[in-house]
Formats: C-alpha cells, structure tokens, sequence
C-alpha cells in the first residue's frame, strides 16, 4: 500500500478516472465523512496506491467524487 500510511486511496469511478481521497479511519465505514475528495481526476493512479471501486462508498461519499 502506498501513500502516508494508508491514509489516502484512489477512488475508480465509473467513467475510467481515478481520484484521490483522504480516508479517516476513526469515522465509521458507513459514514460519508470518512471519505474526503482532495486531488483531481487522473487517468492513472500511481501504482503503490490503493484503488478501491467508487460502489464501496457510500451514496453522499460517490456523488463527491463523480462531482469532479
């Protein structure tokens, strides 16, 4: 896993792009505000980041970074 620590991810959306999101992990899974959308979009994430799917976010958490 790349990044600080686990602390940031990348997000894959639905249309291809990447972006970057800062985790909190002492907010709840299920919490919107666990997930903070810091970077822009990018067609390729560096390789020592996590990727997780845009689907494991929760709904308010998904249209933050499909705002970008």
């Amino acid at each position: 896993m790349g990044g600080k620590h686990g602390k940031y991810v990348y997000v894959k959306r639905d249309d291809g792009w990447y972006v970057k999101v800062r985790v909190f992990k002492s907010r709840a899974e299920d919490e919107p505000e666990r997930y903070l959308v810091v970077g822009p979009k990018v067609r390729e994430p560096p390789f020592t980041f996590e990727v997780i799917d845009e689907g494991e976010l929760p709904e308010e958490a998904r249209e933050k970074v499909r705002a970008l």
